[in-house]
């Protein structure tokens, strides 16, 4: 953008009305993790504004394709923002850059320490220029350690987090699991954050530095579950949550298909066994007989579960399950997902039509605010496609709001 000279941050004609309506969210993200977590701050009401490099976000690469640039991962996350396009390596992108920076209430971004630092954004330099922003950085590892300002990607993380080695615990191997999991997880991490952060400069008008890691994050994710007997000082048995880690846990085979049930409390099993008719199972095997003997017998408890199972049909089971207030469900492929009866009755997709992708299904904001609803107001923007709205001759001047306080979408 050689004849930019500002960065103005104009009035949305888009009317939010979710509860970070008016907040202001520049997006340095690329990738997965950090468009999903300002997709949810877009979907929330927020105003947010992607910066993109002349070369584009990669996730704009992944197809299938109507038009290059335009896949469905890119379409998904990043609709409720803007693009623009800024060249922050050279001096006009950089003041362009801080200019927005100046004018938002959030910056968001996952490129790494020392790119930010060559680029001028850094978090001294941004937090100078606008002393109330609340800055955060999402990195690969927690500033403090010595794999700080390592390039991290999903599948790295599944491996550092102990999720592969937790597929290797259970069939040997060590495995992916087939979904951008650690991202989507730091993702809902990473929002959470900003909105804190936004609460705390609601009360005391302070700006502050967040940093998000991934790794200690997930360390902690899977550790929540899986520290085990390493949760007391001296250790107290293994690590590591015997029941997740059953390699009979299921889903089940039936007669025609896979079920997937959780038979979990003492309840659960006595209703269980009088279903299948041996009502003194809990009794008169040591095995069944309290939480405490199924889980450190879990292996044995599956391959129970795994025979009587295969006795019957999937819908046979779910009615009979059901009726006894047990939980349990088909087990769904993802073609499965978009004919679900339940997502269908709860409006889950929406089809929308898209200026240059034409008609699209999206998947509606899943979370409920009944005096602040969420709403998709804008789909997945072309590359630069607000260039001429956020980019101009001559900045506007900036009319905050109260300190502490967020100022409204059009204030700039």
């Amino acid at each position: 953008m050689t004849n930019t000279r500002h960065a103005v941050w104009p009035d949305d004609p888009v009317a939010a009305t979710g509860p970070l309506a008016g907040v202001r969210v520049l997006d340095l993200t690329t990738v997965v993790m950090g468009p999903s977590a300002t997709q949810l701050l877009g979907d929330f009401g927020a105003d947010v504004v992607k910066v993109e490099a002349p070369d584009d976000d990669t996730l704009r690469r992944i197809g299938p394709f109507r038009h290059p640039g335009m896949g469905p991962l890119f379409l998904q996350a990043n609709r409720n923002k803007r693009s623009v396009v800024l060249d922050l390596k050279t001096p006009e992108g950089k003041a362009a850059g801080l200019a927005l920076a100046q004018r938002a209430d959030v910056l968001v971004s996952n490129v790494r320490p020392q790119g930010l630092r060559r680029l001028g954004l850094d978090d001294a330099t941004v937090r100078a220029a606008n002393p109330g922003i609340i800055y955060c950085a999402a990195v690969g590892y927690g500033s403090d350690g010595p794999e700080s300002g390592r390039a991290v990607y999903d599948d790295l993380m599944q491996a550092a987090s102990g999720i592969a080695g937790l597929f290797a615990a259970v069939d040997g191997a060590p495995r992916y699991a087939p979904v951008n999991l650690c991202d989507r997880v730091v993702g809902l991490y990473l929002a959470n954050a900003v909105t804190a952060a936004l609460f705390h400069r609601a009360r005391t008008g302070e700006g502050q530095f967040v940093e998000v890691p991934m790794f200690e994050t997930m360390a902690q994710f899977v550790l929540a579950d899986h520290l085990g007997g390493a949760a007391f000082r001296p250790p107290d048995g293994e690590m590591g949550y015997r029941r997740l880690l059953s390699r009979t846990r299921g889903p089940y085979a039936t007669r025609d298909g896979y079920l997937a049930l959780v038979v979990y409390t003492d309840r659960h099993w006595r209703d269980f066994a009088r279903l299948i008719g041996c009502p003194d199972l809990p009794e008169t095997d040591a095995r069944f007989r309290s939480q405490e003997s199924r889980t450190r017998h879990a292996e044995a408890v599956g391959t129970y579960l795994g025979a009587r199972i295969a006795e019957r049909a999937t819908a046979d089971w779910l009615d009979a399950l059901h009726a006894i207030d047990i939980p349990a469900c088909p087990v769904n492929g993802i073609e499965a997902l978009a004919r679900d009866p339940h997502l269908a009755a709860v409006g889950l997709f929406e089809d929308a039509e898209h200026p240059t992708e034409g008609k699209v299904t999206i998947c509606r904001p899943t979370i409920r605010f009944d005096r602040t609803p969420a709403s998709v107001r804008r789909l997945a923007p072309n590359l630069g496609e607000h260039n001429r709205d956020i980019l101009g001759e001559q900045a506007h001047p900036a009319r905050p709001g109260r300190a502490g306080t967020p100022g409204r979408a059009g204030d700039a």
